[in-house]
C-alpha cells in the first residue's frame, strides 16, 4: 500500500510539473470547468439572496390572521381577535394590527419602467408588532395625513421615493416623511402608511386584509391557533409569520433550484466531454512515458490514480478561479425580482457553503473527465504502448 502510495505521488508530481508543455488543451480544460462553476454560483447565489429576504421576514411569536375565502375583516374581528388567550398586551390593549394592503405603480430607477410596489396601511400598534422595525432617516407618519414611510429597499428600487418627495397616487399627494429598516426582511421594499389614510384613500372604511398578532411567546401559537380558528364569531386561519414567509420564499427557491442544476447539468455534461477529450490526447501523446513508467515496474493503480488527480487539478483551477471571481463580482450585488405581489429587492450571496460545494463540483467534473482516459492508460499493456510510441 506504502509502495502505491508513493508511486501516485511521484507520478502525480511529474504530471503537474510537465503540465506546462501541455498547457494549451489544459487551458481549455481548466475554461470548461471554469464557466460551469461560475453559472452555478451565479445561479446559486440568486437563490440565497432572496430566500435570505424571506427567512429574514417575520418571527416565531408573530402570527398572521386571515379570513378564509375572500373579503376582508372589520374592526369588530379585530377585537374579537385582541381577546383570544395568547395575545400580548401592552400599556394601549393588545399588540395587534390590521393591515390594508394595496399597491402602486412607480418607475424603476434602473430603467423608469413602471414597477409594482406594495402599498401597506398599518395600525399604530404597529411597531410593538414588528420589533425589528427601525426608522434610519426622516420621521414616522403621523396619522390622519397623508404622509408615508418607504422601505430601505424600495427607497433604492424606485425614482420618487426619497424623503421630502410626493408620490401622487389614487388622488392623494403622499409625501415621504421617513426610511425604514426591517432586518432585511421583504417589508423593507413596502411602503408603509396610516391604515385609516389608505382605507379611505379607496372608500374601504374599517376593512382589513389580515391581522398581525404578537403573542406572549412562539410556545403560545398553538393554543393560539386551536382557540382562533375554532371560535364562533371568526371564520378564519392563522399561521406564524415566520412560516408564513418561509412557505412564499419556498416556491421560488424551488423554481430557482430547478434552472441552476438543468442549466449546470448541461454545461457540466458539455465540460466533462471536453475534458474527456483533452484527457485522451494528452495520454496519447504521453504514451511512450505512461509505457517507460509501467517497465521500470510502476503498478496500473498508481497511473490510474495520478491520471485522475491531474483531471482533479484541472478542475479545481478552474472551480478555484471562478469561485474567487465569482465572489467578486456577485456577493453583494444588488437585484430585484416579483416576489409577495411586488418588486423585492435581494442582495447576492456568495457564502462560504456555496464556495465549498462549487469547488465539490469541480472536484467530481475533473474526476469523471479523467476516469475513462485514466483507465485506458492504466490498462494498456505494456508491449502496445511501446509500439504506439
Amino acid at each position: 500500500m506504502g509502495g502505491s502510495l508513493k508511486q501516485t505521488i511521484a507520478i502525480s508530481a511529474w504530471n503537474l510539473r510537465s503540465m506546462s508543455a501541455r498547457l494549451k488543451p489544459s487551458a481549455v480544460a481548466v475554461t470548461g470547468f471554469f464557466g460551469v462553476v461560475l453559472v452555478f454560483v451565479a445561479v446559486l447565489s440568486i437563490q440565497k439572496g432572496f430566500t435570505a429576504v424571506f427567512n429574514n421576514t417575520g418571527s416565531n411569536d408573530v402570527a398572521i390572521v386571515s379570513l378564509n375565502g375572500p373579503g376582508n375583516m372589520d374592526g369588530n374581528a379585530l377585537k374579537t381577535i385582541g381577546q383570544t388567550p395568547g395575545v400580548a398586551q401592552g400599556p394601549e390593549g393588545p399588540v395587534l394590527m390590521g393591515t390594508f394592503l394595496s399597491s402602486a405603480q412607480i418607475p424603476t430607477r434602473s430603467s423608469g419602467l413602471l414597477g409594482t410596489v406594495n402599498f401597506r396601511g398599518v395600525g399604530p400598534q404597529m411597531p410593538g408588532v414588528w420589533r425589528m422595525f427601525h426608522i434610519v432617516q426622516g420621521r414616522m407618519f403621523k396619522p390622519g395625513l397623508d404622509e408615508i414611510i418607504v422601505g430601505r429597499q424600495a427607497e433604492r428600487l424606485f425614482r420618487g421615493l426619497s424623503i421630502g418627495d410626493v408620490l401622487k397616487w389614487n388622488h392623494h399627494d403622499w409625501k415621504v416623511v421617513g426610511v425604514f429598516t426591517m432586518n432585511g426582511g421583504i417589508h423593507e421594499s413596502e411602503i408603509l402608511t396610516d391604515a385609516n389614510q389608505l382605507q379611505a384613500a379607496y372608500n374601504a372604511t374599517n376593512s382589513y386584509a389580515n391581522a398581525y398578532v404578537r403573542l406572549t411567546s412562539a410556545s403560545a401559537f398553538p393554543a393560539f391557533k386551536k382557540a382562533i380558528e375554532h371560535d364562533p364569531q371568526l371564520s378564519v386561519t392563522a399561521v406564524q409569520e415566520s412560516e408564513n414567509f418561509r412557505q412564499s420564499g419556498q416556491d421560488l427557491k424551488t423554481v430557482m433550484t430547478l434552472i441552476g442544476g438543468i442549466i449546470t447539468l448541461l454545461m457540466g455534461i458539455g465540460a466533462i466531454f471536453g475534458a474527456i477529450n483533452i484527457m485522451y490526447s494528452n495520454i496519447a501523446s504521453r504514451m511512450g512515458d505512461i509505457a517507460t513508467l509501467r517497465a521500470l515496474g510502476f503498478a496500473r493503480l498508481p497511473i490510474l490514480c495520478a491520471i485522475l488527480v491531474e483531471g482533479m487539478v484541472l478542475g479545481l483551477a478552474g472551480g478555484g478561479a471562478a469561485a474567487f471571481i465569482a465572489y467578486l463580482i456577485f456577493n453583494g450585488y444588488q437585484a430585484s425580482t416579483l416576489g409577495n405581489g411586488a418588486l423585492m429587492a435581494f442582495s447576492f450571496q456568495v457564502t462560504p457553503g456555496l464556495i465549498f460545494s462549487a469547488l465539490l463540483l469541480a472536484i467530481v467534473m475533473g474526476f469523471i473527465g479523467g476516469l475513462f482516459p485514466a483507465i485506458r492508460a492504466a490498462r494498456l499493456p505494456v508491449a502496445t504502448a511501446l509500439r504506439e510510441i
